[in-house]
């Protein structure tokens, strides 16, 4: 529906749309929020029993929201509900792990060609701050703050190019990938990966997409040798098959 009328100031006919108020996150939103990201963040490991009961006394709200959670935590792989008994928190899938590495690799690669054409030297400026941050974040031995802004960067390129969806489509996926990343986070794995972004920066501001392709494809592709590391030390963490 659209409405149209006149300015009183300058006489121009001008077409406005109509403005829907942008809905605010349920309680099940919020309680699959934070059960997502104490998953993602090992502060829930594999194989934790966690119950409706549980859930909605600590976080002081009904089980329905807590159930709705649980079924969409369930149906993106990261819960194993067993009806009657007991729900658990999934072992790591290797497949789905490599599933999200294809997905985000088709569309990073994309949108890092992309950012070649669009950039500028005022627009990559984020980009280089981010860069610093992390500096000063594996200084610190800050990795949850290296985690943060290693998406921010990811996010910012996006950006960069016009396409901020795509962060939004790789959501999902991309989260069974961040269990591996958080299991191998140390100073040297972190700053291998600073490494990695400074060589897609570089290639950005080339504007040289092939190179610019083959860094963020060679930066992606490091999950599968984290991977093998983290199975060495966390073998109990993954699923023995994929089913």
């Amino acid at each position: 529906m659209k409405i149209s009328g006149t300015l009183s100031s300058g006489g121009s006919d001008i077409t406005l749309p109509l403005l829907r108020q942008t809905p605010q996150p349920t309680v099940a939103d919020q309680v699959f929020d934070t059960l997502q990201q104490r998953i993602l963040k090992l502060e829930l490991p594999p194989q934790t029993k966690i119950s409706e009961a549980e859930v909605s006394k600590l976080m002081g709200v009904s089980r329905q929201p807590v159930r709705e959670a649980f079924k969409r935590l369930a149906k993106l792989g990261f819960l194993h509900i067993r009806p009657q008994s007991s729900t658990t928190v999934s072992l790591i899938s290797e497949e789905a792990v490599l599933r999200a590495q294809f997905i985000r690799t088709a569309l990073e690669v994309k949108t890092c060609r992309t950012a070649c054409e669009t950039s500028t030297p005022q627009t990559l400026a984020p980009l280089h701050a981010l860069i610093a941050r992390q500096k000063e974040a594996i200084e610190a031995q800050d990795r949850d703050l290296f985690h943060a802004l290693d998406e921010e960067f990811h996010i910012a390129i996006c950006v960069l190019a016009d396409v901020r969806f795509v962060w939004d489509l790789i959501q999902d996926s991309k989260a069974h990938m961040d269990r591996i990343r958080m299991l191998s986070l140390n100073t040297t794995s972190q700053k291998l990966a600073l490494q990695e972004h400074v060589a897609i920066l570089d290639a950005i501001s080339a504007r040289d997409p092939d190179t610019a392709e083959a860094a963020m494809t060679a930066h992606l592709s490091r999950i599968v040798v984290l991977i093998d590391e983290v199975k060495k030390q966390q073998h109990s963490f993954f699923q023995e098959t994929d089913t």
